[in-house]
């Protein structure tokens, strides 16, 4: 047998470009900014929700970023009050504070929970008209109203039971603070969790590559940030689960190195790793205690983890024979690492356990009908993996099922690429040049839904945080 070339299809991988990946359902419609793809939407299959006016002393962008991260969260439907004097807000008395849905109310409409013992406070003080929003299709109604000890006060109302489902004080830093935009990120998680009992992702952010420099931008596409100063190439950026950190590659004099900085000081420092190698692709284990990464020298391309919490203990995964093996990355649990590899002819989609052990071919293919497949990304749920695979001589987004090993297509219109799931394993981002330009998107699988994350063009390799706690909110 011809032993395969490890080093062209290292830059084969690393040069892949950015793709687009739209929905769950067939993606076939034209595209454009906002729409939703596949699935056309009844009224009421999602909650309505409307963020009031707020008071003069909130700043209506406060307003802004809460309602917009609750539209991208993709499960309720915005309402847009009417204009003009002719809505009364205001109901004459004081709220009705019936503690069970009204009748005919459902689960979904009552957000999923019944018997909530609604409270007083802001509510009171509003005097909310409850069925005046019942008739604009509200199920939820979200106030924002500030206090005398400089903080403010968000009261989520249950509209169909008439009361309030949940009250809680924050207090947000100025609006010219680094840690501004985060902080009304994690107000808008908190809303959806007291509506629905669901965990949102607006606070997190997307890492990604855009002309060899690493940038940082917000899941809602505003505050991009430089991350990566060096004036070498960079490539191949991933989270650690704390969310302040992140390793990345970069090239230096014909090899890859590999780095890992913290996002909060933007001080970084290099994996203990020897060799003269071209390593990449790095990836976390889920303590943070390894890191797994791909090393191409002239015996070929294979995955190697290293101890970076003690900086010792490199290991090695597989063993190439005419094969190359790259781009791993861990289960959630730690316990297995999907992985791709040349060893069927055209790079497939591998799992192993997380010492090298047990290795098996892990996404099913038609030799002839998909080709290559590329950059697995697991799930936080650890229920699915997502990667693309040649379809016709284009990219394209696939999902696993991890349980059923059955493969499903994303994406089918123009070049879509490194798939990365958001926290609630329901968002993904990935690189697509369905818009003339290769650009990051994000994909609703659920409903189909797809928006444009960055409008700038170029970027590449993206990868989704966890959700970040208030300790990395500094800007970098």
């Amino acid at each position: 047998m011809r032993r395969a070339a490890p080093l062209p299809l290292v830059l084969v991988a690393l040069a892949l470009g950015p793709a687009a990946r739209p929905a769950a359902a067939q993606d076939t419609t034209r595209i454009d900014r906002g729409v939703r793809i596949g699935i056309i939407y009844r009224p009421g299959v999602r909650p309505g929700l409307v963020v009031l006016p707020v008071a003069a002393a909130v700043p209506d962008s406060v307003r802004a970023i809460i309602a917009r991260d609750l539209d991208y969260s993709d499960r309720f439907e915005l309402i847009t009050l009417p204009g003009g004097d002719s809505i009364r807000l205001a109901a004459p008395a004081a709220p009705t504070a019936s503690a069970a849905p009204a009748s005919g109310a459902t689960a979904a409409s009552a957000g999923g929970r019944t018997g909530t013992k609604p409270t007083s406070g802001a509510a009171a003080a509003l005097g909310l008209n409850y069925p005046l929003y019942q008739a604009l299709g509200a199920d939820f109604a979200v106030a924002l109203a500030p206090t005398k000890a400089d903080s403010t006060i968000v009261t989520v109302h249950d509209v169909a039971a008439g009361g309030v489902r949940r009250e809680f004080r924050v207090h947000l830093p100025p609006a010219t603070a680094p840690s501004f935009r985060m902080a009304v990120h994690r107000v808008a998680d908190r809303i959806l969790d007291a509506a629905l009992g669901a965990a949102g992702t607006a606070a997190s952010r997307v890492l990604f590559v855009m002309d060899g420099k690493v940038y940082a931008i917000d899941q809602d596409g505003a505050e991009l940030l430089l991350v990566s100063a060096s004036e070498h190439t960079a490539l191949s950026p991933a989270w650690a689960p704390d969310g302040r950190h992140f390793a990345y590659m970069e090239f230096w004099q014909g090899r890859g190195r590999l780095f890992i900085e913290d996002l909060t000081t933007a001080k970084r420092s290099a994996v203990a790793v020897v060799g003269q190698a071209l390593d990449f692709t790095p990836a976390f284990s889920p303590d943070a205690k390894t890191l797994a990464f791909s090393r191409a020298n002239e015996e070929g391309t294979d995955i190697y983890t290293v101890n970076v919490k003690d900086g010792c203990c490199l290991q090695r995964l597989t063993v190439g024979r005419f094969a190359d093996n790259l781009s791993p990355v861990y289960s959630p649990d730690g316990q297995r690492i999907a992985f791709v590899s040349t060893r069927a002819g055209a790079p497939q989609i591998y799992i192993m356990a997380a010492d090298g052990t047990d290795q098996q071919l892990f996404a099913p293919f038609d030799y002839g009908v998909t080709g290559a497949s590329y950059a697995p990304d697991w799930s936080p749920d650890g229920q699915s993996v997502a990667f693309h695979r040649d379809v016709g001589g284009t990219y394209q987004v696939f999902v696993l099922d991890v349980r059923t090993r059955a493969v499903r297509q994303l994406t089918s219109v123009g070049r879509n690429e490194d798939p990365t799931w958001a926290p609630d394993s329901r968002h993904m981002a990935f690189v697509s040049d369905r818009s003339g330009v290769r650009q990051l998107w994000i994909v609703d699988v659920e409903t189909g839904r797809i928006r444009a994350l960055e409008t700038q063009g170029g970027a590449r390799l993206p990868a989704w945080s966890p959700r970040l706690a208030e300790t990395t909110t500094s800007t970098p």
